[in-house]
């Protein structure tokens, strides 16, 4: 299935104001398993200059710089997606990574190690509640699955407007959280169990398979989070706390990233203002 994504995010402002070098994280990432026929971002106000580049995670980033103040930032995505369905459990595992706990060779340990570092903070805490899964060796897919679902069983889904991420210890501690807020959990605890995670930003793209030409899947997409853990022979593997579930073919990574402020969509400086804020995304079937 082909699907053409429209994603609009408008900043307005009650004055004309200087923005600072925007960087913006709205493009698919070189492992995104859709494939993208097409991409077009398109900026205003028209007077800027924009530079694509890569940051050292392999995400594309398109760089902006603006030379007039002005009174609105509009960002436009219009990109067509061929979405094939597919096993998330169809991969290679290394047969030394079969059993939880493992090990990582010494030439992955020191790839990874970014993403085993784990926060300080509220340690134990975490400890105790991974205790909840186990402690006994296990399959290495039944412990990711297992916890996995813990999360998402525990941690009650809420919308959250307020900018940031909750720590770990806050989410455990009021059950509740944004999508956002339980990848971050996902990946502390995943890395507290000596696994390499990492945070991840993307669109989630929830398709009708009734779907057709004459009935197109609208209001069906939005941005979410999740976690990705490697693993020896797998590579990058997606967990999403928030369905309980593995990723599947809608879920089109757009940043990953050692922390979850790495993976904004958009990240940059502008004058003191007052601003409205918007953003919506469309589906329909691509032609």
């Amino acid at each position: 299935m082909r699907i053409h994504l429209h994603h609009v995010t408008h900043y307005q402002y009650d004055r004309a104001v200087t923005l600072g070098p925007q960087i913006v994280r709205l493009h698919p990432t070189p492992h995104c398993r859709a494939r993208i026929a097409s991409y077009a971002l398109t900026v205003q106000p028209s007077g800027h200059f924009i530079n694509w580049q890569q940051d050292p995670l392999a995400n594309h980033l398109a760089r902006l710089v603006f030379t007039q103040p002005t009174a609105e930032f509009r960002l436009s995505v219009d990109m067509d997606v061929e979405l094939v369905c597919s096993n998330p459990f169809d991969f290679f595992l290394d047969p030394l990574a079969g059993q939880f706990p493992f090990a990582y060779s010494a030439r992955d340990v020191q790839a990874l190690a970014p993403y085993l570092a784990c926060d300080g903070a509220g340690a134990d805490v975490l400890r105790a509640y991974l205790k909840k899964n186990g402690a006994e060796p296990q399959p290495t897919l039944d412990f990711l699955v297992a916890l996995n679902q813990q999360v998402q069983r525990d941690i009650r889904y809420q919308v959250r407007l307020e900018p940031g991420v909750q720590t770990p210890t806050q989410t455990l501690g009021m059950a509740s959280g944004s999508c956002r807020d339980s990848a971050w959990l996902l990946v502390q605890l995943l890395r507290l169990s000596g696994l390499a995670a990492r945070f991840v930003s993307g669109y989630l793209i929830d398709i009708d398979p009734s779907a057709s030409a004459a009935h197109p899947p609208l209001d069906t997409s939005q941005l979410h989070a999740w976690c990705e853990v490697y693993l020896p022979g797998a590579g990058w593997i997606g967990l999403d706390a928030t369905s309980g579930l593995l990723t599947g073919m809608g879920h089109i990574p757009l940043a990953c990233a050692l922390q979850p402020e790495g993976a904004a969509p958009v990240e940059g400086a502008t004058d003191v203002a007052q601003v409205q804020f918007s953003h919506r995304i469309e589906l329909t079937l691509a032609h």
